[in-house]
């Protein structure tokens, strides 16, 4: 089998580089197929894993400085190019089984849209990656048709792999590493070395030269603030899970809070439009690092962890962890080690500083993870948990909405700031805090934490009337 492919390999590369069909019979093209098929997985750790494990860890890790040390990273985009191209065969094979026509105009224009938000993640300037993306999108169609055309005489194909099932996300994920690789390609180009490595049956020398332009032409904005202004809109992601900073109603979509209010005040500062991203506790850092938002909101704690990964602002409120239960059993755990015992049940959210400080301070205790931080108190009122332990001003606030929950200590157990989780630029952090210090300064925060509060007593007062 290595034989047969290693073959067929040099037989595929002599035809793109010259752009001729080699002479195929049926049975080749029918081994050739099935070669491609049964190998594709092995090709694809074999030659692609590696890369674009390389090309995520280049984007999210290392310093401008450090990349020339981790190799060529122009090697790695073209051999990404190649890999998807790549894929155009079992593509065509798709559309010529289905048949569907190759060109899908509505299709294009909406992946061509994805493609370009998401290479926002990477500082990818917009218009330029539409243009790599439509000049990848140009070659892509005329390998399909190249196959079309050898299949019209030599016979198509029996079966293709599921488009959408497993040719697609896989282009999804090439697509992916590539943007990561390009934000760290270095200059010079070589264009001898790209048509080296992108070597495609069906590909012609006229559409490799646009496409290697398109790759030139790639370019990245200098820093997160200036692509926040080009753009034209700011992202701000949000778990959405906790009050009163920030809750995201099942109903609308719509996120609500102190946390939310504030993010649109930024944006209004800064001219552009408030674009909200959701995302969880334990995906918080994970997601900043990939880039899919530009600031997080939402109750955010100053913790090293996250120091580690991004940049925090300037604290805007002061809090600390404490303990909420029925308010039947608010003596039994007015301590620690009253709430540290085998057969208390303590529920906590995944993945944040409530769980971290679980963890640390709590040892016999039975601890339950609950997903839905929205539904979490309602599992302590139904009697499925007994107690938790969230920040005060949580606690607080769930108090006041359900009567039946009693904070079981005065004070904090510990000393906790909240602030705006950013990605490590300074320009970014220098006019976040330097927007937020003098909204603190002029009042605008303490007024938002007030009006919250204020609105929260008045529904309660309301609800309370009516009942």
């Amino acid at each position: 089998c290595s034989l047969i492919s290693h073959w067929w390999t040099e037989r595929r590369q002599a035809g793109a580089r010259l752009n001729q069909p080699f002479a195929q019979s049926k049975w080749e093209l029918g081994v050739a197929r099935r070669l491609r098929l049964q190998t594709r997985t092995a090709r694809v750790f074999a030659d692609v894993s590696v890369t674009l494990v390389l090309a995520v860890v280049l984007a999210t890790t290392l310093p401008p400085v450090a990349i020339a040390q981790a190799g060529s990273e122009q090697a790695i985009v073209y051999q990404l190019i190649d890999q998807r191209l790549q894929w155009m065969d079992e593509v065509a094979a798709h559309k010529w089984l289905h048949e569907l026509p190759i060109e899908d105009p509505v299709r294009e224009t909406r992946v061509v849209n994805a493609a370009m938000q998401d290479a926002l993640r990477f500082g990818v300037v917009p218009e330029t990656s539409e243009r790599f993306l439509r000049a990848q999108i140009a070659v892509a169609k005329e390998i399909q048709v190249y196959w079309f055309e050898r299949w019209r005489t030599d016979g198509g194909p029996a079966h293709a792999p599921d488009l959408l099932f497993e040719v697609r996300p896989e282009l999804l994920r090439l697509g992916t590493a590539m943007l990561a690789a390009l934000r760290q390609r270095a200059d010079p180009r070589d264009w001898n070395e790209f048509k080296s490595t992108v070597a495609v049956a069906g590909l012609s020398q006229k559409s490799l030269a646009a496409l290697y332009r398109a790759v030139g032409e790639v370019r990245l904005f200098e820093h997160r603030l200036a692509q926040i202004r080009a753009t034209g809109q700011v992202r701000i992601g949000s778990p959405g899970d906790y009050a009163p900073f920030s809750i995201r109603s099942a109903d609308t979509g719509l996120y609500l809070g102190i946390d939310i209010d504030l993010a649109r005040q930024l944006a209004a500062a800064l001219g552009v439009e408030p674009v909200f991203v959701e995302t969880s506790w334990p995906a918080l850092l994970e997601d900043l690092a990939a880039g899919r938002y530009d600031i997080a909101v939402g109750g955010v704690s100053r913790t090293s962890e996250r120091e580690k990964v991004g940049h925090l602002s300037s604290a805007y409120h002061v809090g600390g962890k404490t303990p909420i239960a029925r308010c039947g059993d608010a003596a039994r755990f007015a301590t620690l080690a009253g709430i540290d015992q085998a057969d208390v049940r303590l529920i906590v959210n995944p993945g944040g500083t409530n769980e971290r400080y679980v963890d640390e301070h709590i040892h016999r205790a039975q601890k339950t993870v609950h997903d839905d931080n929205q539904t979490i108190f309602q599992e302590i009122l139904n009697g499925a948990a007994d107690v938790m332990i969230t920040d005060r001003i949580e606690a607080q606030w769930q108090a006041s909405r359900q009567p039946e929950l009693c904070l079981t200590m005065p004070g904090t157990l510990t000393y906790q700031e909240k602030a705006f989780l950013l990605p490590q630029d300074a320009h970014w952090l220098e006019f976040v805090n330097g927007w937020l210090d003098r909204q603190i300064a002029n009042g605008t925060v303490a007024a938002t934490f007030t009006r919250h509060l204020a609105e929260n007593a008045a529904e309660v007062g309301a609800r309370e009337v009516d009942d």
